[in-house]
């Protein structure tokens, strides 16, 4: 296989980095050196070092040069069938590029790895006809601070709204957030200290492991069954070992398996968490994306204990530039709330407004509801194109809702090899051992559903298929 010219000298630092040749901190070889060693541009230095950065391997100093991380990571293999609840340090490598489109480069034809509404999903024009409303209307009153909790009106919507799913909310106990990745910081931080253990699905969704590490917490991985989700039994022998501070889950359609855990799992779920006085963190951000039948319930719906913490946002239902979430803290209101504050005192107040004129005109329910049906169908040929195209031993979780798909490769597969050939074509997936502080998958790989499909997407999943046999 060819490699590019800046992979000569990135592997063989890559390697001496893997061996402890090149120890954490240790200043690495300069451009001029190894310029002149490989006889190539600075440019292509340059990018091999960027290279390497992204994998987690090297830091960039300004006016310095390049380091040895102080957080190398180095994957272990350990079998999910025989774990047992074990608490690890939230220590976790730099994975971004497997998530997002940080590694598109011209060759790209379809990627299977960003968990957002495509393009062509996404309302574009009735968001910018309602941003340009905003606009016209609020003038410069969008430049100054909005409440710090978030706009009055918007969290009436949310309420409204949460209410046809069964789900009574406060407005005054409502944080509007940053995001629903900064609505589970805040939950997170009101409830934990550096050191505290916190139980998460296994898979877990990287955006979220990394805000535990970022928090310096520990982690016990609750596995998943493949029809009701997490594993309460699981769960409550580890109650019994450690003092677990928080459960974070997402019920309806996990992201990255797609698994809608049955009503009866949520009450029992819930029960141990009042019957251990344990938080429990509950992302619902994917339950209004269901296939079938009525929206799923939450947990905050079950609960009367004030122990639920409910967390959403727009950003994959409307579009991921729409930064804007919530947070139902429950008890833990007063320290949420000052969390939040510390964070930033006010969420672009454009956004704000766009989103609460969408829930009050109804707009944002009936392009719910038409995004929906499209997930299903894409749901439906996803399913479809991998049984004719991958491998015959390839499982599948098939999705509820939401668009995330959960695969596994047959055990003789060399997933480095089909990476690297999916790589080639133009073709990227998001790899299992990301989902885990362990490395527990490492033949499954998450494909996102999220844009429609193309002939040219459609054949990009079977070129990927035979590269997978």
């Amino acid at each position: 296989m060819k490699l590019y010219r800046y992979e000569a000298f990135a592997s063989a630092i890559e390697k001496k980095i893997r061996e402890g040749i090149y120890k954490p901190g240790q200043k690495l070889p300069s451009i001029r050196e190894l310029k002149t060693q490989y006889q190539t541009s600075v440019s292509t230095i340059q990018l091999g070092y960027e290279h390497l950065i992204i994998k987690g391997l090297v830091d960039s100093v300004p006016k310095s040069g390049y380091y040895v991380s102080h957080k190398v990571w180095h994957p272990t293999k350990v079998r999910p069938e025989r774990r047992l609840p074990v608490v690890r340090d939230a220590v976790f490598t730099h994975n971004l590029a497997w998530i997002t489109s940080l590694r598109a480069g011209r060759h790209v034809v379809s990627e299977f790895n960003v968990a957002a509404p495509g393009d062509l999903m996404i309302p574009q024009k009735l968001l910018l006809r309602t941003m340009q409303q905003v606009i016209r209307e609020c003038g410069s009153g969008l430049l100054r601070y909005y409440p710090p909790e978030g706009q009055l009106l918007l969290r009436e919507e949310i309420v409204k709204r949460a209410a046809t799913y069964n789900t009574r909310l406060q407005a005054q106990e409502l944080l509007i957030t940053d995001g629903a990745l900064q609505a589970l910081y805040v939950a997170l931080a009101a409830v934990c200290a550096p050191g505290d253990v916190v139980a998460v699905e296994s898979p877990c969704i990287f955006s979220a492991l990394e805000v535990i590490s970022m928090l310096q917490l520990k982690v016990i991985e609750i596995p998943m069954d493949s029809h009701t989700g997490f594993d309460i039994d699981y769960l409550r022998k580890a109650c019994l070992k450690t003092t677990i501070k928080a459960i974070l889950v997402t019920p309806n359609f996990q992201n990255p398996t797609g698994i809608a855990m049955p009503d009866t799992h949520k009450q029992a779920l819930l029960a141990v968490a009042q019957q251990h006085g344990i938080a429990l963190i509950e992302n619902d951000i994917y339950g209004d994306l269901h296939f079938n039948g009525q929206r799923p319930v939450n947990i905050r719906s079950l609960d009367d204990s004030g122990l639920v913490m409910t967390y959403s946002g727009y950003a994959k239902t409307l579009a991921p530039g729409i930064r804007m979430g919530w947070l139902a803290p429950g008890k833990f209101f007063p320290k949420a709330e000052r969390l939040k504050f510390a964070l930033g005192s006010t969420v672009s107040p454009v956004y704000q407004e766009t989103v609460y004129r969408l829930l009050q005109t109804g707009s944002y329910d009936r392009h719910v509801r038409t995004f929906r049906m499209q997930l299903a169908k894409n749901a439906y040929d996803t399913l479809h194109l991998l049984s004719a195209w991958f491998p015959s031993g390839t499982t599948v979780i098939p999705p509820a809702g939401g668009y995330n798909l959960w695969a596994q490769l047959p055990e003789k597969t060399d997933m480095e090899r089909f990476y690297q050939r999916c790589e080639q074509i133009g073709v990227r997936f998001t790899p299992g051992y990301i989902f885990s502080f362990s490395s527990l998958f490492p033949r499954c790989f998450r494909m996102v559903f999220a844009d429609k499909y193309s002939a040219g997407r459609k054949a990009a999943i079977r070129r990927a298929g035979q590269k997978a046999g």
